[in-house]
């Protein structure tokens, strides 16, 4: 029963760590720019990474001090917790399947459009309640200033690997013709009827483009990117819990067992 018991604690030491690159994906996720504008997917990510850390230091506790109440909490609550785990990695790769930059002639950068991500994820940008809170957040950055530092000439920028923010927000689309004076001031368009974001562009540095929908679709273009990889994050983490918890639970068994079969002999020496 000892050395089970030792084993089930140190299991859930490693489901400890295990919940550490949870916490992680989900600050640094809070930290991204644009993350911390919408405020969608980081505040889930580290509450059930902290739910982990909480069930696996009470299976810990369970398992060195034998503690059977803690030890069946770690089992069913664990179990719930990598479900919802489950549920969100997949959650994330759904929602995260659809959209893609398009390439221009002539230029390096890529445009977005917003039709071309999950409905789930365009319906956290659409409502103008919403976007007006977002817009100011990402207004108040300095991803369009830096560009100007940056790039003087046209075909500097043109040439630019620039971020999907940076091309939706920082710029008119391409498609409208305009003239280049610098990377954030932009006149005489060509087409102003290709789009609407041709009319909603702005030369005022604190409007250019935030109204338009290719900013939007920007927006979701460096969610989708930065989701995905915390996305991975989750899934190998989901791999390790999934693994932790079926050693977790052949170790209880055997403790279980153990303790009948001492219980037993215990009994049958005495009569």
């Amino acid at each position: 029963m000892a050395l089970s018991s030792n084993v089930i604690g140190c299991i859930n030491f490693v489901a400890m760590l295990l919940s550490i690159p949870v916490i992680g994906a989900g600050i640094w996720l809070a930290m991204e720019p644009d993350n911390s504008c919408v405020k969608i997917l980081q505040w889930p990510v580290i509450i059930l990474g902290v739910l982990i850390l909480v069930v696996a230091l009470a299976g810990f506790i369970g398992g060195f001090w034998r503690i059977p109440a803690l030890l069946i909490f770690y089992l069913i609550a664990m179990l719930i917790l990598i479900i919802l785990l489950a549920c969100l990695v997949v959650f994330i790769y759904m929602v995260t399947i659809r959209g893609s930059g398009h390439m221009e002639p002539s230029r390096t950068y890529l445009e977005y459009h917003l039709e071309d991500y999950s409905g789930w994820l365009r319906r956290r940008v659409q409502s103008p309640f919403k976007w007006d809170r977002i817009r100011s957040c990402l207004s108040s950055t300095s991803m369009c200033a830096q560009l100007n530092q940056s790039y003087k000439m046209a075909q500097d920028f043109f040439n630019a690997p620039l971020t999907p923010l940076q091309s939706g927000c920082c710029k008119p689309p391409t498609q409208c013709g305009y003239t280049f004076v610098n990377p954030t001031y932009w006149i005489s368009p060509i087409n102003n009827a290709a789009d609407m974001d041709c009319l909603n562009w702005n030369n005022d540095q604190t409007q250019l483009c935030y109204s338009c929908d290719s900013c939007k679709a920007g927006l979701l273009a460096n969610l989708k990117k930065e989701w995905r990889r915390a996305d991975i994050i989750l899934l190998i983490t989901l791999v390790g819990l999934i693994w932790v918890y079926l050693i977790g639970c052949c170790a209880f068994r055997n403790a279980k067992t153990e303790e009948i079969f001492r219980k037993y002999k215990q009994g049958y020496t005495d009569t």
